[in-house]
């Protein structure tokens, strides 16, 4: 059985992605940092339907959680064929407010994190010349975003990731892409006012905001072998909004 460790799986798009990923036939990490009960019932809800699922705390901002994280991929699966960099934190305010911890807090989660990971799951792909790895990015990492100039800069950064990794471990047979999604009613929008995603959701052109599972199928699409030619692609699940 194939094994993905997806970061950031305990809500939203996330746990969207585990349940469809393990539908799909991996044995699947759920990955956490804090909420052990809610990790714990993504994992209940595959095993139930017949999947096999474990849950891996770990904070992948830390170099030294990462490998501890690994560790127990590599004990209990033996090895990864997918890694989808999920994990991340925003920040929505004015730059000159931050604090240094603030930006670096971001830093490390948002672009840091998956880098770190990418790091160990390719040693482990590399072993087995096979392999997927899938970041998520965000529109305002294509676009900008005012009040979120640094979470910003880190999902760009993430983007230019995905594109140069896919060059370096293309001839292992690794495969790197990124799916950049647009407004996703998730607990990192859920601080939005009703004004400001009415707006949004006036500015997409279909007229609605997406959903969790709207981005889990989009990153099923890149996990499954229908996408063994594509590499280094940016997937925007947007609704087609441009602002």
């Amino acid at each position: 059985m194939k094994a993905a460790l997806i970061t950031g799986a305990s809500r939203g798009i996330g746990a969207a992605a585990a349940e469809l990923i393990a539908g799909a036939g991996y044995a699947v990490a759920i990955n956490y940092r804090e909420n052990e009960t809610a990790a714990k019932e993504v994992a209940e809800k595959i095993t139930d339907f017949g999947g096999t699922a474990i849950t891996v705390r770990g904070d992948i901002s830390s170099p030294e959680e990462v490998s501890r994280i690994f560790e127990k991929i590599k004990d209990e699966f033996g090895g990864l064929e997918l890694l989808v960099n999920n994990a991340g934190i925003s920040y929505i305010g004015l730059l000159q407010d931050m604090t240094d911890s603030d930006i670096e807090r971001l830093i490390k989660t948002d672009l840091m994190g998956a880098i770190l990971c990418s790091r160990e799951a390719a040693k482990l792909m590399i072993a087995k010349k096979r392999g997927s790895i899938i970041n998520i990015a965000s529109m305002w990492g294509e676009v900008g975003a005012s009040c979120e100039a640094v979470y910003s800069a880190c999902k760009a950064g993430i983007i230019g990731f995905t594109k140069a990794l896919a060059k370096e471990l293309g001839p292992s047979g690794i495969r790197v892409n990124c799916v950049s999604p647009g407004v996703i009613r998730t607990d990192m929008n859920s601080g939005l006012n009703r004004e400001t995603l009415r707006e949004l959701t006036e500015d997409t052109p279909l007229l609605r905001l997406g959903e969790p599972e709207d981005v889990a199928k989009a990153i099923a699409f890149l996990a499954s072998d229908e996408s063994d030619f594509i590499t280094g692609q940016v997937l925007p699940v947007n609704g087609g909004i441009t602002v």
